[in-house]
Parts: structure tokens; sequence; C-alpha cells
């Protein structure tokens, strides 16, 4: 095989400003030589007799002429090596053919000529090679092609006898993978007589399916534009009509109606329109008006390698075909278990037991009723306090609420919480002291030691804090700290978790191992709630006791470790180590560090703050005096409501405006986020 760096081959799922989706149909089959490339031709020509300008692509072929035949018969003047990127001259399964001919099919190529060529015409037919399932290379197959491509599938099958099981075999594949099925069209590619099946097959596939019959094609003696004209009779109106028609006005009316949104301001909510989400490919979101939104946030920081992750469906879909849910009080299940174990394989150093929960707060409050505990259990009465830092973020819950330091937040609950203790810590921009911090942190433990449990921290890059990025040596500094006074040390990496640091977890930075580490939000990639608490074997053997000395944890809940979730998890992980993603990452963090230099050149942004992907741009109202805008101008939800206006999706966090996109944003799609919201940010201050 030719040989590409790791750096060579993005995801195919990125894609810049130029690709946009026009009306473009992916052609495959229920089995090889059904007839695609007459079917291709035939759909092509009855197109351009309509006035429509068609092109036509076969990105993989095996043997044959067929692309040169569609190029000649059709008159079509582009090259023939973007209408077919790869050939290989044996009649075989493309994995198979092509690993003959030592020739290494690059997916991203064959995504630039479709775009070249979609450029150049209003519509494109790609007819696949063999069926749906056929393997391109290694386990990439047709289908997963047809979903990097982003287009609909019209399927070719054959009249006789078996055709309902392989054409309804193939819709069940095409539709579990997330395909939408436009239409089929029969083939005739020899010549036969019709019987029974070949008269009512189509209707019963029609009625079984709800997929609509495009047209049958006779088997034609002469393969002529005029022959075709002639015999052939399609349905083009239903193959060109919208696939779905989405009641965006009646959703928008239930939402304000039904719905209650979380940190969000219902009364504002209720006088705009919402923007509802209906899909997602690759790194962006979809409303229900069919608009592009490139997803700048990672849907609120848990979307890691992109919506539809193949691998990820699968996972899922071949899980929910097994167990959906089993209870883990009493029983334990298969994904749980692996999961587990591939955790404490990545984790740092010394956590080698898995607790499981569903969301951040929850990861977060299960490490502070832990360290609680065990020195209730083993002795130590006296440590019984939680110490956190001055603007810290930890959730929702009350227990985790209790170790906020964010009264936006936390304050209207301060008579619900128990007291913690709160420790002075600098935000980064208006007060930037951090060794002086620590030194005070020692000065508090030497004092309290004896009665403190655990301190809870957000390591390197304070998330809701405002994107507070932490000096290097802090975290170690703290870690040193901890240990030398005996208090627990809570990580909580359920924002700086799975690669959005660089690292897979900000503890690596520094080689810091925590005594817990608290893990949610990317933990399935994006697809399910799941949360995690890693702890050690010390804290885990401070709970092992005779049954009657009611020493348990007595804390979980019903969907603790969901076999779905799970699972999906377990193919997040997979996703990482069969793409090198972290790898990938380097390059795209240096660059962003290089782009984000240029929001300086705006007078309205006081500070840049980056640690990997996650970026937090202050906008004040007066650089000198670091003078933030007043809250009640709405400065930084206005710059998210503008950006949305060129295809971006953003939150911010007051007058912080957060870029955190999945890692699997390619360099392209970096500009578009950095240029829109440049503009963004200089079209909202300007007017303030």
């Amino acid at each position: 095989f030719l040989k590409f760096s790791d750096e060579a081959e993005s995801s195919p799922l990125g894609r810049n400003d130029t690709y946009c989706r026009k009306c473009s149909f992916f052609i495959s089959a229920t089995d090889t030589g059904v007839g695609k490339t007459v079917a291709t031709f035939v759909l092509a020509t009855l197109l351009q007799k309509e006035g429509h300008d068609v092109g036509v692509m076969k990105p993989i072929q095996c043997g044959g002429d067929d692309a040169q035949f569609l190029k000649r018969s059709l008159k079509l003047e582009d090259p023939l090596k973007e209408i077919n990127p790869y050939f290989a001259p044996e009649p075989l399964s493309p994995h198979l053919a092509f690993q003959r001919a030592k020739i290494f099919i690059f997916i991203p190529q064959i995504l630039r000529s479709f775009v070249h060529l979609q450029n150049k015409h209003d519509l494109i037919l790609v007819e696949g090679a063999g069926g749906l399932c056929v393997p391109i290379k290694n386990d990439y197959l047709v289908a997963d092609l047809v979903r990097d491509l982003d287009l609909e599938m019209i399927i070719v099958s054959r009249l006789g006898l078996g055709t309902i099981n392989h054409t309804l075999l193939t819709i069940e594949q095409a539709r579990a993978k997330g395909i939408t099925v436009k239409g089929i069209i029969f083939c005739e590619a020899k010549k036969a007589s019709r019987g029974l099946p070949e008269k009512t097959n189509p209707q019963t596939i029609e009625r079984l399916t709800g997929v609509p019959i495009l047209g049958t094609i006779p088997y034609l003696s002469k393969l002529t534009p005029e022959h075709i004209v002639k015999h052939c009779k399609m349905d083009i109106k239903k193959l060109l009509s919208p696939s779905t028609c989405k009641p965006s006005e009646q959703l928008s009316k239930w939402d304000k109606q039904y719905v209650w949104h979380p940190f969000t301001q219902m009364k504002d909510w209720l006088k705009d329109e919402p923007l509802v989400i209906d899909e997602g490919k690759g790194n962006y979101l979809i409303d229900t008006e069919g608009r592009r939104y490139l997803d700048g946030v990672s849907s609120l920081w848990v979307n890691v390698h992109g919506h539809r992750k193949t691998l990820i469906d699968d996972a899922v879909k071949g899980q929910l075909n097994k167990l959906g849910h089993s209870t883990f009080l009493g029983l334990s299940n298969t994904p749980a278990i692996k999961l587990a174990k591939e955790l404490v394989s990545i984790a740092p150093k010394g956590l080698e037991k898995v607790f499981y929960s569903d969301n951040g707060s929850t990861a977060v409050e299960v490490a502070i009723k832990m360290a609680y505990q065990y020195w209730q259990n083993t002795g130590k009465k006296q440590k019984n306090r939680v110490a956190h830092l001055a603007n810290s973020y930890h959730g929702d819950t009350l227990g985790s609420v209790s170790v906020g330091g964010i009264d936006l937040f936390h304050q209207i609950y301060k008579k619900l919480i128990f007291k913690a203790i709160k420790i002075d810590f600098p935000d980064g921009y208006r007060s930037t002291d951090f060794e002086k911090s620590v030194k005070k942190m020692e000065k508090l433990f030497s004092k309290l030691h004896k009665s403190i449990a655990a301190l809870v921290v957000e390591p390197i890059m304070q998330g809701a804090a405002g994107m507070i990025v932490w000096p290097d040596g802090i975290l170690k500094k703290i870690s040193k700290l901890c240990k030398k006074y005996d208090v627990f040390l809570i990580v909580d990496e359920v924002a700086t978790g799975f690669g959005r640091t660089g690292k897979m977890f900000a503890c690596e930075h520094e080689n810091v191992s925590p005594d817990f580490l608290c893990l949610a939000k990317g933990i399935t990639g994006g697809y399910l709630p799941l949360a995690a608490t890693l702890t050690t074997q010390r804290v885990f053997d401070g709970f092992l006791f005779d049954y009657k000395e009611q020493k348990t944890f007595f804390h979980g809940h019903t969907f603790t470790g969901n076999p779905l979730a799970c699972a999906a998890a377990f193919a997040n992980l997979e996703i990482f180590r069969k793409e090198k993603a972290l790898k990938r990452l380097q390059p795209k963090i240096n660059y962003l560090a290089q782009k984000l230099k240029m929001f300086y050149n705006l007078a309205s942004v006081g500070d840049v703050r980056q640690k990997g992907l996650m970026v937090g741009i202050e906008l004040v109202q007066d650089r000198r005096t670091k003078q933030p805008f007043p809250w009640e101008e709405r400065i930084g939800i206005k710059v998210c409501q503008k950006v949305r206006e060129r295809g971006v999706i953003l939150r911010p966090l007051g007058n912080v405006i957060v870029l955190m996109p999945p890692l699997s944003i390619t360099t392209e799609e970096l500009d578009k986020l950095l240029d829109v919201t440049y503009w963004a940010v200089e079209s909202v201050t300007n007017q303030s």
C-alpha cells in the first residue's frame, strides 16, 4: 500500500465552506450485477432531458470501463480522474482489488473530487461499488462513504424472485446506518419474461418499506439517449422533491408551550424563535429547516469525534440488540466491566477502581461522599470538611453546589448546602498570582489538615469559571500539598477529560495522580449520559468491612453502569486508538494558538485563554481598566446569536465567548469558527 502520514488522512467528515448539500444522490444496489451503471446512465439521461446539469461519479471501480462509458455517453467534460479517483484492474471486492494492486484508497481524496464535481454541476449521481456493505478498505464500507458524502440513496434492484428479501435487507441496513433511502429503481439487466413476482414485487416492497418506487428500467437492446427516452419512465418529480416536511413552526410552538430550558431566562426565550436541531453530521448540526451549523462548543463540551460516528452508532445499536438496561445493584453487565478495565488502563497511575453515575455533578458528588466516608470508616471522624477553589464550578446537584464558588450559579442555594472551605484563587486575568495562592493553601492545610477530608479542583483549565488557565507547575504543587497533609485530591475532569487539553486527561500534563478522577461529558463521545469516578485501592479498601458494620458506600442510582452508555464509551475510546486522535490533535492546537492572536486586534477583547482546543475570549468594555460589559447588556449572548447568521453555534459564559469544538474539527473548519467569531464580536461590540 502507498503510505501516508497519520496527519494526512484527516477525518472524512470534516468539510470546509465549499461543501454545500445540493440535490445529489448515491446509487447503490441489492447486489453486484444488478445494473447500477445502466440505472445511473438512464437516470442521468432523463434528468438531462428535463434541463438539469448532471454530473456523475464512480469513486471506486474494480475492472471494466463503467466510468469511461458514463463520461463518454453523457458527454461530460469532467476529468476522468475526478469521475473515477480510484481504479483497480481486477473485478473483485474493492478491499481486495486495491490491496492486490497496491493502491491505497485515500477517502478525503474522494470527498475532494466530489466537491469539485458538485461545484460544476447542479446534481451529481454517485455510483457505488457492489452493495451497501461491501468493504472499500479494511472495515470501511460503501455505507460509510455514503454517510461521509452526506447523500440520500437510490437502490437499484432486480425484479425477480428474491428481490423482496434483498431489497428489504438493503433498506434496513441503510436506515440502521442513518442513510435516507430516496427511492428504488428496478432494472432488468437481462432479457426475460415477466411473471407474477416481477409484476407484484415493486408494490409489495413499497408497501412494506414506505420507500417510493421511482420506476422500472426494461431490458434495453440499445443504450442510447433516444432509446432511453422512448422506453424508460422515471418519476423525476418524486426524486427531486424534499424527502421530509419538518414542521418547524409547530415544533417551535410546542417548545414554548411545554419546555423549560436549563440555564435559560425563559422570559427572553419566549420572545424569540428557538433554533430546533434535527440532525447531526460530522462536526455540524442541522436544524429543522435544513440549515447547517458548525458545532463550535461540541454540544456543550461533550461531542468528541463528530456527530453520527459510525463506530459509536454501531456499538449502541449492537448493544441495544442484546440488552438495553439491567440494574447494577447486585448485578453486573458486560459493557460496564469492559469499560472499567479500559478506563483504568488509560487513567493516571494508581487509579484502580471505577464507580459509575450519570453526569458530571454526580461524579463529583460521589467523590466527595467517598472521601468523607473513607475517613469516617477508618476512624478519623474529625476529617469531615471539604475544600474548594473560590471561583470553581463542579455541577448543580446540592453536594456539587456546596463546593462551587461562582455566586451567580450558587448564591441562591446557600441555605440548602453544606459549608465548605473556600480557598482564594486567581482568575488568571484580573488576578494572576497563582504562586501566592498556593502558599496560602499550604498555610491553610498546615493549620486545618486534620479536619479536611478532600480538596476539589478542576485541573489546569477551569471551564465554567471562564476558561481560566493555570501556569505550568501549579497542579503539581497542589498535588504535593495534598499528599504532604494527607488530604484527598479530587480532580474534576468532566470538562478537561478525553483530549480537550491535548492530553487524554489534563492531569497528564504534570504527571499528577489524584485520589479521585471525575469523568463525564466526553466519556461517551457525546452520545449518552454517563459518568465515572475513578479512585485508588486505598480508598476502596476503606469500605471493606463486615456487612454488620454498615460501612457500605450507600450511593447509586437506577441507571448506574447502563450498558448502552458503556458500549458507547468503549467505542469512543476505541476511536481514540484507531484514529490516533490525540496525535492528530497537536497540529490543530498549534494552528489555533497562532490564529487566536488576531483577536487582540479588537479593542473589546481583553484576554484570550487557550489550553488544547479549549478557548475563552473575554470581552471587556475597557481593555485598559479591564472593566467588563454590564451583565444586562448580554454581550456574550448577542455574539453567540450573531454567529448563527453565518452557520456557527456557540454558547457564552457571561462576557466570555467559549470555543470548544470537537477534536475532529479540521483546520478549514477552525478558520471558519475563528473568522465568524471575530466578525460577530466586532459587529456586536461596535454597536454597544
